[in-house]
C-alpha cells in the first residue's frame, strides 16, 4: 500500500476519531480544530507542520514523525512521545494541556513550551537543555536524570527538581521558584 505525500493544504474540523487520518506525509499543513483522540497515528510523517486547537488525548504515536511540528491551544492528554520517531524530532507547545504524557528519555534541547499545563508528566532521563519553559504549571511532573542545563524555569510554577539528580548548571530560575529545588528537604521558605 502506497503512502500519500500531501503538502500545504489545511484540515479543518476533522473527526479522525470516526475515520483515520490517511497514512503519509505531511508537509506544511494545518490542522486546526481536528479530533485524534485515541487514533492511530503510528508511522505517520508530520513536517513543518501547524496543529491548531486539536484533541491528540491518548493517540498512538509509535514511530510518527514530528520535524518541526508547532502545537498551540491542543490538547494532548497521556501521550507517548518516546515512542515517536526520534530521527528529526522537533516541536513546540504554545497554550497546551499536555497532563500524564511522557518525553521519557528524548532528546529535545531548544524546546519551547510556553503557557502549558503539564501536570504529571514524565521528562525522566530526556535532555531538555536550553529548553524554555515560560508560565508552565509542572504539578507533580517527573525530572529524574533529566538534563536542564541552561533551562529557563523563571515564569514556571509547580516544579519539583532535586539538584542531585538532575543536571541544572546555568539553568535559570526565579526566587520564588526556589522553594521547588529544596522540596526534598522539607525546609519552610519565607519572604
Amino acid at each position: 500500500m502506497s503512502e500519500s505525500y500531501i503538502s500545504e493544504q489545511t484540515f479543518n474540523k476533522q473527526d479522525y476519531t470516526l475515520s483515520a487520518l490517511p497514512k503519509g506525509e505531511y508537509e506544511n499543513c494545518k490542522f486546526s480544530y481536528c479530533d485524534f483522540s485515541g487514533s492511530d497515528l503510528h508511522g505517520i510523517k508530520f513536517l513543518s507542520c501547524e496543529f491548531i486547537s486539536c484533541n491528540l488525548s491518548l493517540a498512538t504515536l509509535t514511530k510518527t514523525s514530528f520535524n518541526d511540528v508547532n502545537f498551540k491551544d491542543c490538547k494532548m492528554l497521556g501521550l507517548r512521545f518516546e515512542n515517536c520517531n526520534d530521527f528529526g524530532l522537533a516541536f513546540s507547545f504554545d497554550s497546551c494541556k499536555l497532563d500524564h504524557s511522557s518525553f521519557y528519555k528524548l532528546k529535545l534541547k531548544k524546546t519551547v513550551f510556553k503557557n502549558n499545563q503539564l501536570h504529571e508528566v514524565d521528562f525522566t532521563e530526556s535532555d531538555l537543555s536550553n529548553s524554555n519553559f515560560d508560565y508552565c504549571d509542572f504539578l507533580n511532573a517527573t525530572f529524574d536524570r533529566t538534563n536542564l542545563e541552561k533551562a529557563d524555569f523563571r515564569t514556571a510554577t509547580h516544579y519539583i527538581i532535586d539538584p542531585d539528580k538532575n543536571r541544572l548548571k546555568k539553568a535559570r530560575f526565579s526566587h520564588s521558584g526556589l522553594a521547588g529545588l529544596l522540596a526534598k528537604y522539607d525546609i519552610v521558605i519565607s519572604q
